[in-house]
């Protein structure tokens, strides 16, 4: 039995218009199921699966690259002249993280210690842990430049000392060493005769407090009754702010842990962390948009003002004492040490201190912190968090092992922390967050195009149908009759 054209066309036509109708539903449901997907997934939530798995024991590789400015002319620094250093690295160690001890609040928020362990891949090193380094050595170096205002007749003591101890102004090493620690009987000598001068006991390494250590007890928001506080720093050991440095704002603990950040990003947005080792919070900016492996990101770099000096950015006046822009001091929480931490090579800092050291050659590429963060999320696809540590040394009147050193902010070790999410790990963030939200955004515009063409074949129907009436079966069967003689 044939169908009418009138009924076909009303027939596509409510199909049209219902599909139509759905399609442009999705355009406006669409991002809001996405979103409360995201939502989902982000929380700080125990009974979310994997999510919460990830958040706890973080399955994506770290490594941590470090690198030694050998000093080349250690005879002649000790005699006034301008050092030389060569880079000397990377040696790589593995980093896992764990999450322990972990707590959760009726505030809607979660305590814990985060644990941290490294392993030596000597694959991806220039050379072995046994490699030897010429580094200034802390104990004698810096020490002298704490003790300088001292009463003469102590610092011949601490001399006689570095004498009997056989202590040289420059330490030849091995490069595990000088990370993980070396017995030196100097150590003992100082917390016996200058108590609370250095702030460990037994071995003596530049890392030597890392491996197998908590960064603290960080308390974040879960982000359960506000998705834009999740991962945001409640408090750190308990405090709201720290007391190392001389304003309200530079002591301020802001921002997130430094792994995760809240979702829904745009250009505008900033990245505010706290990090325990530097003893302050910092804020990375938006410079790009970019991709990786077809998932989009959002590039955070540092801004030049993040080691600049009070002179040069007024709201870091509160980290001073300062010396040359591009440089922060950071013994106010390194037990009086005088340490500082800047960029790699003194990246970003001012070109005064290029002129005291040779061997440094700063660039952007190989020296500049960023993160690549996939905007929707907050979850870092790439990151290179890349830090120098420098030891200010100088002549010390009544310490001869310092001889006649010009005042230098010495580069002695620069590390770059780095990870990217790889493996079943991006292939199932990419289906989850990117190519199913892709499908049903192109789902949406298939619909609303499919209803249009059926909205189209409707009208035309309808328009053939006044023009040129199909005939149904009856009046074939009538028009038949109508032509057969009544008699044969």
């Amino acid at each position: 039995m044939s169908i009418s054209r009138s009924k076909l066309a009303a027939g596509l036509g409510v199909a049209g218009l219902m599909t139509a109708v759905f399609g442009t539903v999705l355009v406006f449901v669409g991002p809001l199921i996405v979103d409360q997907q995201i939502v989902k997934n982000v929380q700080i939530n125990p009974h979310s699966g994997m999510p919460y798995t990830m958040w706890k024991d973080v399955p994506v590789p770290f490594f941590m690259s470090v690198y030694f400015f050998e000093v080349l002319n250690s005879n002649e620094t000790l005699k006034g002249e301008k050092p030389v250093v060569r880079q000397k690295g990377p040696y790589v160690y593995r980093e896992f993280r764990q999450k322990d001890n972990i707590t959760f609040h009726d505030n809607n928020t979660v305590s814990y210690r985060e644990y941290r362990q490294y392993h030596f891949f000597r694959n991806m090193s220039i050379g072995d842990e046994t490699d030897i380094v010429v580094i200034p050595n802390m104990l004698v170096l810096g020490a002298a430049v704490m003790m300088e205002d001292l009463p003469y007749a102590m610092k011949l003591v601490l001399s006689a000392a570095f004498k009997t101890f056989n202590e040289k102004p420059f330490l030849r090493r091995s490069v595990g060493e000088l990370m993980w620690g070396y017995e030196d009987p100097l150590v003992d000598f100082l917390n016996n005769f200058f108590p609370g001068m250095i702030p460990f006991k037994g071995k003596f390494g530049l890392f030597a407090d890392f491996n197998n250590s908590n960064t603290g007890l960080f308390t974040v928001h879960t982000g359960v009754d506000n998705i834009r506080k999740v991962h945001m720093v409640d408090s750190w050991n308990g405090l709201k702010k720290v007391n190392y440095w001389n304003s309200e704002q530079c002591n301020k603990i802001n921002g997130t842990a430094g792994q995760m950040w809240p979702p829904f990003m745009t250009p505008e947005t900033t990245l505010p962390f706290y990090s325990p080792d530097a003893c302050r919070s910092m804020e990375l900016v938006y410079e790009r948009s970019g991709e990786m492996l077809g998932i989009p990101t959002y590039r955070f770099v540092a801004p030049k003002t993040m080691f600049a000096n009070g002179s040069v950015y007024p709201p870091n006046e509160g980290f001073c004492p300062c010396r040359e822009s591009g440089i922060q001091n950071v013994s106010s929480c390194r037990f009086n040490s005088p340490v500082f931490i800047s960029h790699p090579h003194f990246y970003n800092a001012d070109p005064v201190l290029l002129q005291t050291v040779d061997g440094l050659h700063p660039n952007e590429e190989e020296h500049g912190l960023f993160i690549d963060i996939h905007p929707k999320t907050g979850i870092p696809m790439n990151c290179s968090i890349r830090l120098q540590l420098s030891l200010y040394i100088k002549q010390v009147s009544g310490i001869s092992e310092t001889g006649r050193i010009s005042p230098v902010v010495m580069p002695m070790i620069w590390f770059a922390e780095s990870g990217y999410i790889d493996g079943p790990i991006l292939d199932t963030f990419y289906n989850n967050l990117v190519l199913l939200p892709s499908v049903l955004d192109y789902m949406q515009y298939v619909f609303i195009a499919l209803g249009g063409l059926m909205l189209v074949a409707a009208v035309f129907l309808g328009i053939c149908n006044k023009k040129h009436p199909w005939k149904t079966d009856r009046d074939e069967n009538t028009s038949t009759a109508e032509r057969t003689p009544l008699l044969n």
